[in-house]
């Protein structure tokens, strides 16, 4: 978390006001940039990120602080949007408005043993523990590979994944749009998953369930284990490596996300070609409805910086006056 943020919250649950009126200064053009990206009206846009701040606000408790604030209430107001569409499921990427989704796997099918007796209320509570623990898990490996792939500047590859898991295309889509074969792209796609299956391996060593043998492309894990906690058998769940969780925590965790400082230094026209060419392809082409929601933002401000300069100026040369009075 950025310390700016962190420093916001410290003041926000001292109870200062004005720490509360700087996060809501902060963050309100970017989330209602988003808002009005999905919503047909500006009016029920507000409306939800009003709604988002209040939630943020009133559970501020329950913010464990493991993701970004940005993130945080980005996702706040996503689940509001998908409320609002009495549970319609809202795209992400331009792109996945303009192509078909890849088809997803109904899963394995297989029967997999119930445990003999009823599961208790703690088994339950260290299964969601567990669960936990492995989507953090899948989360720093899916950061570990998208943050190799920028420090190579191999943005091809990274392009492909994202339109892999980010917006779920199917192989035939990426590759005319990619100008790579369909081979390729399922060659992408294997090496992302075993590198994620690697540092899985080494992340959870030392005891934690690992995830089965992969078959083939299709996510489906082999058996898992049992093993003995305290007084009852617990069935260790594994790691699902199959498309829609991949994808759901892509989206949820923005793993590939912008900084914002990038897309800052893209409008000012200032990035090395290769990061330009991604950049461009991430807002416009991918389209990534948060990094374009935090660009109309910049831009919004850039539009108005200078009459707020000037506002400013204005106020500090005539706030004298006003104790004169």
């Amino acid at each position: 978390m950025l310390e700016a943020d962190r420093y916001l919250l410290d003041q926000i649950r001292a109870g200062s006001a004005d720490g509360w009126s700087q996060l809501v200064e902060r963050y309100q053009g970017r989330l209602l940039a988003f808002a009005r990206g999905k919503l047909p009206r500006s009016a029920d846009a507000e409306d939800l990120v009003q709604d988002t701040f209040v939630s943020f606000l009133t559970g501020l408790a329950r913010f464990r602080e493991d993701a970004s604030l940005e993130t945080y209430l980005f996702t706040i107001l996503r689940r509001k949007i998908i409320s609002w569409f009495r549970g319609k499921q809202t795209t992400i990427c331009l792109l996945q408005d303009a192509l078909p989704a890849a088809d997803r796997e109904a899963g394995s099918g297989g029967a997999d043993a119930l445990p003999a007796a009823e599961p208790t209320a703690s088994w339950y509570a260290r299964r969601d523990e567990q669960d936990e623990l492995h989507r953090a898990a899948l989360s720093r490996a899916m950061r570990t590979i998208i943050d190799d792939y920028k420090r190579k500047l191999d943005f091809r590859h990274l392009q492909i994944v994202e339109m892999i898991f980010y917006c779920q295309l199917r192989n035939k889509d990426i590759a005319r749009l990619a100008g790579v074969s369909e081979n390729h792209v399922a060659l992408c796609k294997h090496r992302c998953l075993n590198e994620i299956r690697t540092l899985l391996a080494t992340d959870l060593g030392g005891g934690a369930t690992l995830p089965g043998r992969m078959d083939g492309e299709t996510g489906r894990q082999g058996d898992g284990g049992t093993r003995r906690q305290g007084d009852e058998d617990f069935r260790c769940e594994e790691i699902p490596l199959n498309d829609a969780l991949l994808s759901r925590i892509w989206q949820e965790e923005r793993i590939s996300c912008l900084k914002r400082s990038t897309i800052g230094a893209y409008l000012l026209e200032t990035l090395e070609e290769g990061w330009r060419d991604y950049v461009k392809f991430h807002l416009d082409q991918l389209g990534c409805a948060y990094c374009r929601a935090n660009l109309a933002d910049l831009q919004e401000q850039t539009r108005t910086q200078p009459v707020r300069a000037f506002r400013d100026r204005i106020l500090q040369s005539t706030v004298g006056f006003l104790s004169r009075k």
